[in-house]
C-alpha cells in the first residue's frame, strides 16, 4: 500500500504544480503570442503538454482506483472518495471544457477563447489542489 500512497501523492502534487503553472503563467501568456505564430504555438503546446500530464494523470487514475478498492488502514473511508471526486472533476473539466477549447484554438488565435480557457481552468486548479491535499492527508 505504501507504493500506492506514494504514487498518489506524487501524481496529485505534481498535477497541482502543473495546473497552477498553467493557470498563473502559461494560459495567460497565450494572449501575448503573435497571431501569425499562434497556430504553431498551440500545436506545440498540445503536443508537449501531453508528455507532462499524460503519465501523471495515469498515475493518479490508477492509484485512485486502487485506493477506492482497498483503502489503507487508518485512512478515513471518506478521503479516497473525496480524492476520486476531485480527480473526476479535474478530468471531466479537461475532457468537456479545456480540451474542446484547445481544439477551437487550434484553428487560430481567439482572445475570447483564451480568456474562457483561463477562467474555466480555475475549476481544474481547485480540483487538483483538493486532490493534492487529500493525497497528502491520506499519506500522513
Amino acid at each position: 500500500m505504501t507504493w500506492v500512497l506514494a504514487g498518489q501523492v506524487i501524481g496529485a502534487v505534481a498535477m497541482m504544480g502543473v495546473i497552477w503553472t498553467m493557470q498563473l503563467v502559461h494560459y495567460p501568456l497565450m494572449a501575448l503570442v503573435p497571431v501569425d505564430e499562434f497556430l504553431s504555438y498551440e500545436a506545440a503546446h498540445t503536443r508537449r503538454i501531453a508528455w507532462v500530464v499524460g503519465p501523471l494523470m495515469a498515475l493518479e487514475g490508477v492509484t485512485t482506483l486502487v485506493l477506492l478498492a482497498d483503502p489503507p488502514p487508518g485512512v478515513p473511508a471518506l478521503l479516497p472518495w473525496v480524492g476520486a471526486l476531485s480527480v473526476a472533476v479535474a478530468l471531466g473539466t479537461t475532457a468537456f471544457v479545456s480540451a474542446p477549447l484547445h481544439g477551437r484554438l487550434s484553428s487560430g488565435y481567439d482572445r475570447a477563447l483564451i480568456d474562457t480557457l483561463v477562467r474555466t481552468n480555475w475549476v481544474r486548479t481547485a480540483a487538483w489542489t483538493t486532490h493534492a491535499a487529500v493525497a497528502v492527508a491520506m499519506a500522513w
